[in-house]
């Protein structure tokens, strides 16, 4: 069954980008990644999803239900963490989360405790007493305590430290094997490599290229590194070139025996090629021209 489902999507702000054409088709149980830069258009296409914005074209759908007509609906399944948090700063923590619950019609103080607990946020303080992570903690409390179908986490990870991080990464994962899918959109790549199982690139309001994590970074993309004095500018498809002293570094995405054919006329000493990761995978679609 297909959670999310767009096809054609597109926002148009006038003067100012949008989102293009955006396809995306993301089943029930996965764990997805939608990775892009700040202005990339991952908070356009995600509050199109939610149905805070109105799409100019094309078409959106969560669980089936349009998420413009159906969207009071599609969000009482829903979890969501917005890139930047904002709440009452005079009201307790414990008050924003029941409030919260209270919107989802569920009594969540059992599950809202465990998570606090499990990221040390303690429920007394008042809003405007919080740091920038604690406030972040609050959100994810709100976003999990129901239990959810789907989590919708725009930057999630912002302002957390690396323990804390690692609990948040803990819950989501205890939630999709219990069957919840998530969609999440992140630039920390290590993030997305390690967790993710399916992810979309999105470049100038556009998907560039959309799979399973593990073939995105064994493509036929490779990371080659030559010591020796090479002149690369003669060679095509090459991208992220870094050169230090006389060792370069670059992506290669064409045939790799032309590569070693024009390597071998040359004076190599040292020569490795192997599997980039997939911030090099990030760096080369986001070096390639259109």
């Amino acid at each position: 069954m297909k959670i999310i489902e767009t096809n054609l999507l597109t926002k148009n702000y006038g003067t100012n980008r949008g989102i293009i054409d955006v396809n995306l088709s993301i089943e029930e149980k996965d764990f997805f990644g939608f990775i892009g830069p700040n202005g990339s258009g991952k908070s356009t296409t995600i509050r199109l999803l939610l149905g805070l914005i109105n799409k100019t074209s094309g078409s959106a759908k969560i669980f089936g239900l349009d998420c413009e007509k159906d969207k009071i609906e599609i969000l009482k399944n829903i979890g969501y963490i917005p890139s930047e948090t904002s709440f009452y700063s005079g009201m307790k923590v414990k008050d924003i989360i029941n409030l919260s619950a209270k919107l989802y019609n569920k009594n969540c103080d059992e599950e809202a405790k465990r998570i606090c607990q499990l990221l040390n946020l303690d429920m007394n303080k008042k809003i405007s007493e919080l740091s920038l992570g604690n406030k972040k903690k609050v959100s994810i409390v709100c976003a999990l305590q129901h239990k959810p179908k789907l989590y919708i986490l725009d930057e999630p990870t912002s302002g957390l430290d690396p323990l804390i991080k690692k609990h948040f990464f803990d819950l989501l994962k205890e939630r999709n094997e219990e069957g919840a899918t998530i969609f999440f959109s992140s630039h920390v790549l290590s993030e997305v490599e390690h967790y993710c199982k399916h992810a979309s690139i999105i470049k100038d309001g556009k998907i560039i290229a959309t799979d399973e994590i593990e073939k995105l970074t064994h493509n036929k993309t490779k990371n080659v590194s030559i010591k020796g004095l090479v002149d690369v500018g003669e060679l095509n498809n090459c991208s992220n070139i870094k050169i230090n002293d006389n060792t370069i570094n670059f992506l290669y995405d064409g045939d790799i025996n032309d590569l070693l054919n024009y390597l071998s006329k040359k004076n190599i000493l040292d020569l490795s090629i192997s599997e980039p990761d997939l911030e090099e995978v990030f760096m080369h679609y986001y070096g390639k021209g259109e």
